[in-house]
């Protein structure tokens, strides 16, 4: 406890973060080896790690780097559709399915990442409203190439095709990818297990990132772009920098998403979930990681709770949103949070020195 007590701001916060992870995943580990929750919230399980992954990478790009990204569900389908024929590839390979799952999951990643490099360079150079219109061009672009895309497998290795699966030319073997039919037919390899690893990974690659050098050449430049070119920090550079680790997060988080069932579509990708990505981030709070980590699970869950109400659920839906951003966003409410904080942390430091006078003094 006195470690903990003697850490510094940013690391205390991590650690508090990475405490109620923890916490988390453990009490839902329990129940759900108890059976004393729901099958359908079962199955929320791992969408809820991948859209916790999904929340904290996009706050790298939208909270710490200060852009506006509309196309980050983009990065999640190339890392979903490529763990999927990854994973499919290695059955014959690797004979473990969470190593495959892993290798899978690194695959995404990397193709993801070189994705976000491509799209990176050009759209980096833009800053604002054209940043956003851009980042939504390209994520619609990833979903309709998606749509046109046929993957194959057979003794010969994997084939590919932007026509039909007729012109893969394989003799015998599967087909993985059936343009916008998606991907059917692969195994459910994805467990509870893995995501909270995921989410772990995440946690500790941006945290880190935040904290490090570049992380503050990266606020630096959100914070006043013009200053930080003045004292020689390669703006693009720095940017690019968080894009790519974003969308390199991402993929693997749509690796995690897409093996967690039979059957994905590109459709799935498409602008809505980027739109909803983006409110976990907004309404946890711009930069604050723990802030949508809360609001991703939290947003995740409560569809399906209200599902009791039949066709107004996505109306109480929006409502309980609005409510929400009007709360979080008062001036006043934000006051007494804040006051209610320092005074929780003023007793917890009282304490902390009355049991510290009374050890010196025995």
């Amino acid at each position: 406890m006195d470690k903990i007590r003697n850490m510094n701001k940013e690391s205390r916060s991590n650690f508090i973060t990475y405490g109620m992870v923890i916490v988390a995943f453990v009490i839902m580990q329990a129940l759900s080896s108890m059976h004393a929750i729901s099958s359908s919230m079962t199955g929320l399980l791992v969408p809820i790690t991948a859209y916790i992954c999904m929340s904290i990478s996009l706050n790298l790009v939208v909270g710490v780097s200060g852009e506006l990204s509309l196309g980050h569900a983009g990065f999640m389908s190339v890392g979903a559709f490529t763990g999927v024929v990854a994973a499919s590839a290695l059955v014959g390979v690797v004979e473990s399915t969470m190593l495959r799952l892993l290798l899978s999951i690194i695959i995404a990643g990397i193709a993801a990442a070189l994705t976000g490099i491509l799209i990176g360079i050009p759209v980096m150079r833009l800053r604002g409203d054209y940043l956003a219109i851009v980042t939504l061009a390209f994520g619609e672009i990833i979903k309709n190439l998606l749509n046109n895309l046929y993957v194959g497998l057979d003794d010969r290795g994997l084939h590919f095709s932007m026509t039909d699966t007729a012109s893969l030319g394989m003799d015998g073997g599967k087909v993985l990818v059936n343009g916008p039919q998606g991907a059917v037919g692969f195994p459910m390899i994805s467990t509870f297990m893995a995501g909270f690893l995921l989410v772990m990974f995440t946690l500790f690659v941006v945290q880190n990132l935040i904290n490090s050098r570049s992380g503050r050449a990266i606020m630096a430049v959100r914070d006043n772009r013009i200053a930080a070119e003045s004292v020689g920090i390669d703006t693009t550079k720095y940017r690019l920098m968080a894009f790519v680790v974003s969308a390199a997060l991402a993929g693997m988080a749509g690796a995690l998403y897409a093996q967690n069932y039979t059957a994905i579509v590109p459709k799935k990708f498409d602008f809505n979930t980027s739109i909803l990505i983006l409110v976990f981030v907004v309404l946890g709070g711009m930069g604050n990681i723990r802030g949508g980590i809360i609001s991703a699970a939290l947003l995740t869950i409560l569809p399906e709770k209200l599902r009791f109400i039949g066709d107004y659920r996505m109306l109480m839906y929006a409502v309980v949103l609005i409510l929400v951003m009007l709360f979080s966003n008062n001036a006043q409410v934000r006051m007494h949070i804040t006051a209610l904080r320092d005074r929780l942390s003023r007793k917890v430091d009282n304490t902390h020195a009355a049991q510290d006078a009374k050890g010196g003094d025995a």
